[in-house]
């Protein structure tokens, strides 16, 4: 059995949750999210274990509970609103935008925030990447120095790209970085984006393939995409970008 894959069968948590810790670890590790001792997200944990780790992501959690409440699900967690959560999907179009707005400016009251409490009504995606862009506060910097914000945010969106090499931990893509040029955050052409797939023989997904498309979350793979799923991701960027752009114009 694969690093990523060390649990116990009868451990083994649900689809739902193993994709939220893919996609969690990476800022937890860097400190800037969720629970400490985020290894339990690297190596495996209980389905209980790792329920209790997501309700403390206090940025992802109401998002994931405005989804599963418009899709009737119980569980936030649910593979499906997952994936709709940090890749995009179907359910995403079930999320009313006014709501969402008004959930997110209650669970993020008092904290200083991008352009929430900015947005027009229907200018909201229940999206990894709307609260990158509208609700972490770097799109408030972009008017000085932009280097520093755009970096954030590029690291900190989860994005997509073709595996062009892989060594012992890392892995090479050809992938479209964040700009900002002429006042409009936008994706440039491709350019190389090192990422690790692998730490002390664990690793959050399987190893890369060269030629494969996988997602990425600041400076971890998560895992390969279908052409269904990569083109889901790029369409809720887009769409984000757009309205992150239509608020500051």
């Amino acid at each position: 059995m694969s690093p990523h894959t060390a649990l116990a069968a009868d451990r083994e948590p649900p689809a739902g949750y193993a994709e939220f810790a893919r996609y969690a670890f990476a800022p937890n590790e860097l400190g800037y999210c969720g629970p400490d001792d985020g290894d339990v997200l690297l190596r495996g944990g209980s389905p209980a274990e790792l329920a209790r780790y997501a309700r403390e992501f206090d940025g992802a959690w109401p998002y994931l509970e405005a989804i599963a409440d418009a899709a009737g699900l119980s569980d936030p967690l649910d593979a499906d609103v997952v994936t709709s959560y940090w890749i995009g999907g179907g359910l995403l179009s079930a999320v009313d935008p006014d709501v969402l707005l008004s959930r997110l400016r209650s669970a993020f009251a008092g904290q200083v925030t991008g352009l929430l409490d900015e947005l027009e009504p229907g200018q909201a995606l229940a999206h990894h990447s709307f609260h990158v862009f509208a609700v972490y506060p770097w799109v408030r910097f972009l008017g000085g120095d932009p280097t520093k914000p755009v970096q954030v945010m590029q690291d900190c969106r989860v994005r997509w790209g073709t595996v062009r090499s892989v060594d012992d931990d890392h892995a090479v893509l050809s992938a479209q970085p964040l700009t900002f040029a002429g006042g409009v955050l936008a994706l440039g052409a491709p350019a190389e984006d090192r990422v690790r797939w692998r730490r002390d023989g664990a690793s959050l997904a399987p190893a890369p393939i060269v030629g494969q498309t996988i997602s990425a979350h600041w400076n971890w793979a998560c895992g390969a995409l279908s052409t269904d799923q990569a083109t889901a991701l790029a369409a809720a960027t887009s769409r984000v970008l757009d309205l992150i752009n239509a608020a500051r114009a």
